[in-house]
């Protein structure tokens, strides 16, 4: 069956237009996911201050959010939209600046070993998203470490000033989810923008058949991407509520 062009996202909207252009831009169910995590580290500390959960949780919502997603769509259009690529620039740095000011204000008025966190932030939404170094830092290995163990590790951190064991098992477990995610997006972004066809029958064990298309491969791909981006933010919500 031949493929049809469709949403570039399970999550962008049906119509075009700006409105749908920034929809599709920030990600908002991934960018929720992600930002999830600071919270999930933040949830673990053996004390949240709620003043650098949520200036942690701002900073991450722009590198992650809005500089990444700018510069992933500035570097090859995946997702096609009406920005010129001086917006997407304008964005990225404006957002990235942003996300690296909120760090440094951590490290004046809480610890400076925020440092090396702020300063690896700083570098790797960049690195990633541009593909810089001919690719080697745009793998599934520094997604997962980039998008799912550092927000968790770094919100552990910033309320404890300190490494311990929960630290470490709430970033293997962040890293892990981001694993599971990578997989199943780039599964779904291969059937979604690089299919042209697909051909073939899928029999059954009690002698039915199904023809197979690009939906119905699509189908359960995008369902648990779009399950678990309303997963995490509310396992991340109900241990906040908790603690707090």
């Amino acid at each position: 069956m031949v493929a049809r062009p469709g949403r570039p996202a399970f999550y962008a909207p049906a119509s075009g237009g700006r409105l749908a252009d920034v929809v599709t831009l920030l990600h908002p169910p991934y960018t929720l996911w992600h930002v999830s995590y600071y919270a999930l580290g933040a949830a673990v500390a053996p004390h949240i201050h709620v003043d650098r959960l949520l200036w942690g949780l701002a900073a991450f919502a722009l590198a992650v959010g809005v500089a990444a997603h700018a510069l992933d769509e500035l570097h090859d259009r995946p997702l096609h939209t009406g920005f010129s690529d001086r917006a997407l620039r304008t964005m990225a740095v404006v957002s990235l600046l942003g996300a690296v000011a909120i760090g440094v204000g951590g490290i004046l008025t809480v610890s400076a070993w925020l440092t090396p966190l702020v300063l690896a932030g700083g570098l790797l939404v960049p690195a990633y998203n541009l593909e810089l170094g001919s690719g080697r830092f745009h793998g599934d290995l520094w997604f997962a470490l980039g998008w799912g163990a550092f927000p968790a590790f770094t919100g552990y951190f910033v309320n404890a000033l300190a490494v311990s064991l929960a630290s470490v098992l709430i970033a293997a477990g962040c890293m892990a989810m981001s694993v599971a995610q990578r997989r199943l997006s780039s599964a779904a972004r291969e059937l979604r923008r690089r299919t042209a066809r697909v051909d073939g029958v899928r029999e059954r064990t009690d002698g039915s058949s199904e023809e197979l298309s690009v939906g119905a491969l699509l189908g359960p791909l995008d369902g648990a991407l779009a399950v678990l981006s309303l997963t995490v933010p509310l396992l991340a919500a109900a241990l906040l509520a908790a603690r707090l």
